[in-house]
């Protein structure tokens, strides 16, 4: 059973920063690409950013240069550290891992929110 957990999520002005992190339970953390993805309201979920078990990176155009993704493999934990942030960044967002390239799974989401 793997089980992802967000945190980090709030309320920040434009401007400003905030950085989520994702714990995952199970034994598939290492193995794993790990995402961060975000659904805006009205809008479909889009991908942000993601990191392969051995660090290679890839982001969105809409948030390169502010975000930054990263993962702590002793510690189970990705993370995405976001700057600048704009009110169009405001979403839910979601941890995913994907496993073998075709197992997925999900966390229930953290809520971003920036204020203009």
């Amino acid at each position: 059973q793997v089980q992802l957990v967000e945190s980090g999520g709030g309320l920040v002005q434009a401007g400003g920063s905030l950085r989520l992190s994702c714990a995952a339970s199970g034994s598939i953390f290492s193995a794993s690409t790990m995402g961060w993805y975000r659904r805006a309201p009205g809008k479909q979920r889009e991908l942000v950013a993601s990191i392969t078990r051995d660090g290679s990176t890839n982001y969105a155009d809409s948030v390169k240069g502010r975000f930054t993704v990263s993962r702590d493999n002793a510690k189970n934990t990705v993370y995405l550290q976001m700057n600048s942030l704009t009110p169009d960044d405001t979403a839910v967002y979601y941890c995913n891992a994907l496993y073998k390239g075709y197992m997925t799974y999900w966390g229930q989401g953290t809520q971003v929110t920036v204020s203009s």
